[in-house]
């Protein structure tokens, strides 16, 4: 028996109704019983109110699938909506491989996005904008009663794909390159202007693919099995010199919805010619500190030799001065991740339990993250104190220790206040935060990571 189109319409109106209902009680929880804005909720949540203030506030925002934010923040310009359907199929890879189950952005204001939250509605396996879009006569119906009002309404949500401006433009602070179509390059005719976008869409997707592949069930049991050496039916997927680039800062919602969703973390593959290694990777037995071998790199000498002359050189305090010394840090610490990882993936899991190991407690834990995954019963001692976290402060305190000891020398005199400094560096930088969220996403550590002793 076929569903009536009255059952229909009242589908998608329990649907609009219990979105609101959500939105309503998550509001009222946070007031007293007695609280006189309560009454004034309960008038802005009512269906009608609501869906009359979204539609005037749709206009604030667009669903895109080409975004100009993440190119720089401040750009004003023409943001893309454009369906993988609608684009043409090459052999590259490209945002026309993402196929009808593609997620769209959002752009404008990100105090209108609950209207985008609302057009997200699912029914009948389909979001309400989709529904809205293909006129469907139950969906338009469903936000009211008025058939007239809830065209208009309808026709206003339906607007969040369209641009804000119907001249496309650019802005100072967006990419342009012009680009030659023509035969000579001294008439300007013969030049297109291009302006690049960022396909947030195709970038979503990357970075689920390659958030399941790092931190999913499946991706956790294969990547045990081969820190183990056992054979494993299933497949680990490596991404060496993965690269994570920030968009928004602190206030990642400003460049776009989904740019929320991840954090502000978007995913860049590396495009480097291959290492060809010297030696096997050895386990450091015997050393009391892994800090030795680390500052033996070239890498790692050349940049603490630049840092201790330019430090000797006495420079002047100011933005420049400041910004080249963090900047030579930050190169450090990059390159102590890096050092990290060759721990994690070229040692067995638990090799901090050979009795040749004479490392520091804080350095096990933190270069031996296969031993906690193991969860053995009798190192539960040596998991307790992992899953406590309080070692990377440990980590922090012997980098600034030994950073110290590295740029001594001359009239370059040190102590505490610089240890403590380089200390917090550390602790503080993004590249060391990405790493410990790296190891606490293939152990299911706790999200919150101390950033001080005792905190």
């Amino acid at each position: 028996m076929s569903e009536s189109p009255q059952d229909r319409r009242s589908q998608f109106r329990a649907a609009i109704q219990q979105f609101l209902r959500e939105r309503l009680e998550g509001k009222l929880d946070k007031l007293g019983d007695d609280d006189p804005k309560r009454a004034e909720l309960l008038g802005q949540y009512a269906p009608e109110a609501w869906l009359a203030d979204a539609a005037k506030r749709v206009a604030q925002i667009q669903t895109v699938t080409h975004s100009l934010k993440p190119i720089h923040p401040e750009a004003k310009g023409t943001n893309l909506y454009c369906p993988p359907a609608t684009m043409p199929a090459r052999v590259e890879v490209g945002s026309h491989v993402l196929g009808a189950d593609f997620a769209g952005d959002v752009v404008g204001n990100a105090a209108a996005l609950d209207v985008y939250k609302f057009l997200r509605i699912v029914v009948e396996g389909r979001p309400l904008l989709t529904w809205l879009q293909q006129a469907d006569v139950d969906a338009v119906a469903a936000l009211s009663d008025d058939a007239e009002r809830a065209q208009a309404w309808a026709e206003a949500f339906c607007s969040v794909t369209e641009p804000f401006s119907g001249i496309p433009a650019s802005h100072v602070l967006a990419k342009q390159l012009y680009w030659l179509v023509g035969d000579d390059p001294g008439v300007d005719e013969d030049f297109h202007l291009l302006a690049p976008l960022y396909a947030s869409s195709l970038a979503h997707r990357v970075f689920q693919a390659i958030n399941a592949d790092r931190f999913g069930d499946p991706a956790k049991e294969a990547q045990q099995a081969r820190r183990e050496h056992r054979a494993h039916v299933g497949v680990v997927r490596d991404y060496p010199e993965l690269a994570v680039q920030k968009f928004g800062g602190t206030k990642p919602q400003n460049i776009s919805q989904l740019n929320s969703e991840r954090g502000g973390s978007n995913y860049l593959l590396a495009s480097l010619p291959p290492h060809w290694k010297g030696s096997e990777f050895s386990a450091p037995w015997f050393a009391e500190s892994v800090f030795t071998r680390f500052g033996r790199s070239r890498d790692v000498w050349s940049v603490v030799t630049t840092l201790r002359e330019f430090l000797q050189s006495d420079p002047p305090p100011g933005k420049e001065t400041s910004i080249r010394r963090n900047g030579l840090i930050d190169s450090l610490i990059d390159a102590l991740t890096v050092f990290a990882r060759q721990f994690h993936t070229a040692l067995p899991a638990g090799w901090t339990l050979d009795s040749r190991c004479s490392l520091p407690e804080d350095e096990r834990l933190w270069l031996d993250p296969g031993r906690v995954a193991a969860r053995a019963e009798e190192d539960e001692a040596f998991c307790s104190k992992w899953f406590q976290m309080g070692w990377p402060a440990g980590i922090g305190r012997r980098f600034g220790n030994w950073l110290n000891r590295q740029l001594e020398g001359g009239d370059l005199l040190l102590g505490d206040v610089e240890a403590r400094r380089w200390r917090d560096e550390l602790l503080s930088n993004q590249e060391w935060a990405e790493h410990l969220y790296e190891l606490r996403g293939l152990i299911d550590a706790p999200q919150y990571i101390p950033t001080r002793e005792g905190a």
